[in-house]
């Protein structure tokens, strides 16, 4: 049985710029097909722009508000929100207000797919 507790586990920086605690990934468990983290912004924080070739991800917004642009295309999201991000479609998420969200990874995360402008 793996569980992770969330206050176990340390931030850090992602490639993107986001604040990251991995809550299960292929850090910290025997994860093969997926990765979950928990990511911060500070109110008027934002990813870089960038997008993944391999990896698919949903967001799900635990708290604050900010602005979520796939594509080009963009809109507001709040608690509740479930974001599909397909895999190769450029993305950021900036921050109206403190967010904190939900990030799964399918394969999981890896800082070596993440690619910028």
């Amino acid at each position: 049985m793996e569980i992770r507790n969330r206050e176990k586990q340390e931030p850090f920086t992602t490639k993107d710029g986001s604040t990251i605690r991995s809550l299960l990934d292929l850090s910290n468990a025997p994860v093969k097909e997926q990765s979950l983290a928990e990511a911060t912004l500070l109110k008027g924080g934002a990813t870089e722009r960038h997008y993944h070739k391999v990896s698919e991800e949903l967001y799900y917004v635990l708290e604050g508000d900010g602005v979520m642009e796939i594509d080009g295309e963009e809109q507001v999201v709040g608690p509740g929100d479930a974001i599909l991000i397909p895999a190769g479609a450029w993305h950021e998420i900036r921050a109206t207000e403190e967010l904190r969200f939900l990030c799964c990874c399918a394969p999981p995360y890896a800082h070596k797919d993440t690619y910028f402008e």
